[in-house]
């Protein structure tokens, strides 16, 4: 009997993979391009070629013989095994488990990059020991997932967990996703850099202007280099980012009450610097004292989380005809 999952993180730019023990360690890791967007069945032959190369370079496994499962995290709406959207793939109902079983004749099942990830750090991040997290990712957008009792929330059309689009600000900024105050809006990193190019913009001697020199040199960190020099206007950019961050943190806490809220994405490496003032203010608009019980940590597991969450979650609702997601079979 095999000992060995396999966990896909499909992205829009790379496919990364990777190999994990049976105590969720990864052994093997490799990526290619995705070269999105083109045909589902295209993008499937290069993730099972990928699972082969991965078994030959772990040692040479033998993929029948050693593999338990394979399991897929892709941005999008997911249900039953199908991708219904994921707009930065190009995809509409790509059935990714039955091109990748017909391909690997393995148990294969798909989730939300997002749950994935979220699903990581739980049985092997920031989580551990823990039943119940919410993960924030904060990149190009704000994602995340939801996970409680130990079962990955994915809702009644596969499209829960969307943190990014909670709306903390009614009739606020437009966000990419065409609606208007949703947390992405104000808290991605794409947001952060908007916000710090207009502080520059308006502010021509703001410090600002020393940690990036140019409006195009602006990144996620910007605000808080210049904050750490003692910038007045960035360390108002930095506390709204905040207190637009802990407004939906709260939101989040408020409904789930989870053991742990993690913070992901490039933005969580400021570390204490952003963590300490968001439990600060968040504790300030919680809406009882019990939820405060609810730690708010950085996510641990970086980019392996959707690797590692993709693969842990392959046994979850396995056979579970509401759910539809899994195949079985053996390589071929």
């Amino acid at each position: 009997m095999g000992r060995y999952r396999i966990g896909i993180d499909l992205g829009g730019t790379n496919i990364a993979a990777g190999i994990l023990d049976d105590s969720l360690s990864l052994i093997a890791k490799a990526s290619v391009p995705t070269k999105a967007p083109r045909p589902a069945e295209e993008v499937c032959r290069d993730m099972a070629d990928l699972c082969r190369r991965l078994c030959r370079e772990a040692g040479g496994l033998s993929p029948e013989e050693d593999i338990l499962s394979v399991g897929i995290g892709s941005p999008g709406i997911i249900s039953g095994g199908v991708v219904l959207r994921a707009d930065n793939l190009g995809f509409r109902n790509a059935p990714l488990v039955l091109l990748m079983s017909r391909l690997l004749g393995k148990p294969v099942t798909l989730r939300n990059d997002g749950n994935a990830a979220a699903y990581g750090e739980l049985v092997a991040g920031c989580g551990q020991g823990c039943r119940s997290l919410v993960a924030v990712t904060l990149g190009t957008g704000v994602g995340g997932g939801i996970v409680l009792d130990g079962r990955i929330l994915e809702g009644c059309a596969g499209g829960a967990g969307e943190v990014g689009h909670i709306i903390t600000h009614a009739g606020g900024r437009r966000c990419a996703c065409g609606k208007r105050g949703c947390l992405e809006a104000y808290c991605s990193a794409t947001a952060l850099i908007g916000s710090t190019i207009r502080a520059m913009e308006n502010n021509p001697d703001s410090l600002l202007w020393e940690a990036a020199r140019s409006t195009s040199l602006v990144n996620g960190k910007t605000a808080f280099d210049a904050m750490r020099l003692g910038d007045p206007v960035a360390s108002a950019v930095v506390e709204e980012f905040i207190l637009d961050l802990a407004t939906g943190v709260s939101n989040l806490i408020n409904l789930l009450q989870p053991e742990i809220l993690c913070i992901g994405g490039g933005i969580s490496r400021e570390g204490e610097t952003l963590l300490a003032p968001l439990r600060a203010k968040t504790a300030g608009l919680l809406c009882a004292p019990e939820n405060s019980a609810t730690r708010i940590v950085a996510a641990s597991l970086g980019n392996d989380a959707g690797i590692i969450g993709a693969a842990a979650a392959g046994g979850l609702n396995a056979g579970d005809a509401r759910h539809g997601d899994t195949m079985q079979g053996g390589f071929l």
